[in-house]
């Protein structure tokens, strides 16, 4: 199994994973010139934008520490993006959530980072 077809696998079992746990899954790779999103999900009336990282263990650190600001920047700018496409309301509140995977251990780091204006209408 190459890298790509793992993420894919990794990022379909956090989605399983977020759907028991009560996450109304509405999109997976959301993809736009400024980036992608690996899922799209509300959760308790938020609308929620959730980055999955795996690692296979702790060697090089743990897998939400690889959601760096670049990282977080690209995600809300697609975030924007995603907002503008799907015309949601201004007033709907938005999350950004990390799903790390480190060996067969799922941990959801909810509102794992603040937004990051991008020029979009949330900043």
């Amino acid at each position: 199994m190459d890298r790509k077809q793992k993420g894919a696998a990794w990022e379909a079992a956090a989605a399983a994973y977020l759907r028991r746990s009560g996450v109304d899954i509405r999109e997976q790779n959301f993809r736009c010139s400024q980036g992608e999103i690996d899922i799209i999900g509300y959760h308790q009336g938020c609308l929620v934008f959730f980055e999955v990282k795996y690692r296979r263990d702790e060697t090089y650190g743990f897998p939400a520490e690889a959601v760096g600001r670049e990282k977080q920047n690209r995600i809300c700018r697609c975030a924007d993006r995603y907002l503008y496409m799907r015309r949601i309301p201004a007033q709907q509140p938005v999350r950004f959530d990390v799903v790390a995977v480190c060996g067969q251990t799922v941990s959801w780091i909810q509102n794992a980072f603040d937004y990051r204006s991008g020029g979009g209408r949330h900043g």
